[in-house]
């Protein structure tokens, strides 16, 4: 199984770090498959690669700060696919799904773990 994290610190209150993750979630082709105030799930869109390769995304949101304007985001990508090159479908979509973050205005990463 491939399995892939990131964790950061975003400066932006816990309303709007919801839903800018469902945006970002949906603008890399995830759709979502589970959504409560500080989860999100999503899931690869199928019929570009096998059921295998099939990618799911899990976003947390951690409201433990005690500040207002930061939220702590911990990311999950995932398929079934064995890794067996460093460049594999789950590893592609991680990318994108960080630079997709990286490229986003709204997201102030305040700090930057594994991604």
């Amino acid at each position: 199984m491939a399995r892939y994290t990131c964790s950061l610190t975003v400066v932006l209150s816990e309303q709007t770090i919801h839903s800018a993750l469902i945006d970002i979630f949906q603008s890399c082709r995830f759709e979502l498959i589970y959504d409560t105030d500080d989860y999100i799930m999503g899931r690869e869109i199928p019929g570009d690669v096998s059921f295998a390769q099939l990618v799911t995304v899990e976003g947390l949101i951690d409201k433990g700060l005690g500040l207002s304007q930061k939220a702590h985001v911990s990311l999950v990508i995932k398929n079934e696919e064995l890794p067996l090159q460093a460049n594999n479908h789950c590893r592609q979509m991680f990318d994108n799904l960080c630079q997709a973050i990286a490229d986003n205005p709204i997201w102030q990463v305040e700090q930057l773990v594994s991604c």
